[in-house]
């Protein structure tokens, strides 16, 4: 053998026992799983996506040395953030991003106006994708998806606006009021899906002996609610409810003192959502009702942290300053069910194989039980939902307003702080 052959003989000996030593699963060779991520960072549905960028910031912290899955690996995980800009055409161009030019093998979305076309794109394609935070029959009726099938491959978790009227009908019920309602929407999918005349907040509040007069659909950059005042102001409505987003109320509710209406209830879906929703209110917004998807209150925990509501919540105004908010809950539980799919997968790598997984999953997570496998309403996990109301903080509180649980009908589970005050009570 010549000294060069030998050479040569010697170097792969030597390269084949530094492979051999090598572990078997190494995650920076490994190509990684890319999970789509959509939100509103921006515009106004921003608020709802105001912990994102400190939730990511965890979460891939968390998967820094892979995700366990089948087989005893630990699988690479990459994130591809998008921003939506609250934005129904940016969701559209977005979403194709992520499934076209980035070939995301998971879609997670946290904004409800991504929701129906990367819903559709995502069928298409055959990407197992999962939403959250807006209601059930906006996501699946916007596509015209039938309650006995579902879809292919894209899922939600939520309550629906079924379950929000109830909500609100149950608190109103505790009030003195002549029951009379006014009502306006913003012209989305949520938005419709709680004026729906079929399965929205018109049938469920006639049905509660509430006569409603309502304000119509408005745009989502209108400014001038005047005519919807008047028209409240006129019908001598002592409540008004709806869906509107903080932004749209702050000009509602001003217009509405200016022309002298002051209905002894205002319970608006989405509105009051948000510490922000208060501070934008001051004074004025003591006594706001809202529904409540999710506070520390709950006795839930995490399934990727093990930490409680409590906990969670606390972790978060520790480390920014700023006052939980229920979106907080939410995002977290959409990466909860992400996850908990890849690792429950036969296949992570294989898409069918997670959708499967999404079918087949009932987990405890931070808001409560997910479960897909159990549910009569296909690709639809209905979550726990109760009703509260933003009471100032007393002489030393820590934040101007803090959320009460005022109701738990729908979910009996879930402490109760008081019962509902009428904003006459309020000074």
């Amino acid at each position: 053998m010549t000294t060069v052959s030998a050479l040569r003989r010697r170097s792969l000996l030597i390269g084949a026992g530094a492979a051999a030593a090598l572990p078997r699963f190494s995650i920076a060779q490994d190509k990684p799983v890319k999970i789509g991520y959509i939100t509103a960072l921006s515009g106004p549905r921003a608020p709802f996506g105001v912990a994102d960028e400190w939730q990511l910031a965890r979460i891939r912290t968390l998967l820094k040395e892979g995700l366990p899955v089948a087989g005893g690996k630990r699988l690479p995980v990459e994130i591809v953030l998008k921003d939506n800009q609250s934005d129904p055409n940016r969701s559209m161009q977005v979403a194709q991003d992520l499934v076209l030019r980035d070939k995301v093998d998971l879609m997670l979305v946290q904004d409800g106006d991504a929701a129906t076309p990367a819903g559709q794109l995502c069928d298409v394609h055959g990407i197992p994708m999962v939403c959250t935070m807006f209601p059930w029959q906006a996501f699946l009726f916007s596509r015209n998806g039938n309650v006995s099938k579902g879809f292919p491959f894209s899922f939600t978790f939520f309550w629906g606006a079924d379950d929000v009227v109830k909500q609100f009908v149950s608190m109103w019920d505790g009030v003195k009021t002549n029951k009379q309602l006014g009502t306006l929407y913003i012209d989305n999918p949520p938005g419709q899906a709680f004026a729906d005349p079929l399965r929205g907040m018109p049938p469920a509040v006639r049905s509660a002996g509430y006569k409603e007069t309502t304000g119509g659909f408005f745009k989502i950059a209108t400014d001038d609610f005047s005519n919807q005042v008047a028209t409240f102001k006129n019908a001598n409505a002592q409540l008004a409810s709806g869906f509107m987003y903080e932004s749209h109320f702050a000009t509602f509710w001003k217009q509405a003192q200016q022309a002298g209406f002051r209905p002894e209830v205002v319970t608006m879906a989405a509105a009051f959502l948000f510490p922000s929703a208060l501070k934008a209110l001051g004074p004025a917004g003591n006594g706001m009702s809202t529904e409540v998807w999710w506070t520390p209150s709950f006795p839930f925990k995490s399934s990727l942290t093990d930490q409680s509501a409590k906990d969670f919540a606390a972790d978060w105004e520790k480390s920014t300053g700023q006052q939980w908010t229920q979106p907080l809950g939410y995002a977290h539980a959409l990466w909860e069910v992400g996850l908990h799919a890849l690792k429950t997968a036969a296949d992570a790598r294989d898409r069918k194989s997670v959708r499967d997984a999404i079918r087949e999953m009932t987990l405890d997570t931070i808001v409560g039980k997910v479960d897909f496998k159990g549910s009569p309403i296909k690709s639809v996990a209905k979550t726990a939902l109760v009703g509260g109301q933003w009471r100032r903080g007393g002489d030393g509180a820590r934040f101007p307003f803090e959320l009460q649980v005022v109701d738990n009908s729908l979910a009996k589970h879930i402490p109760v702080g008081e019962a509902l005050k009428p904003l006459s009570q309020f000074k």
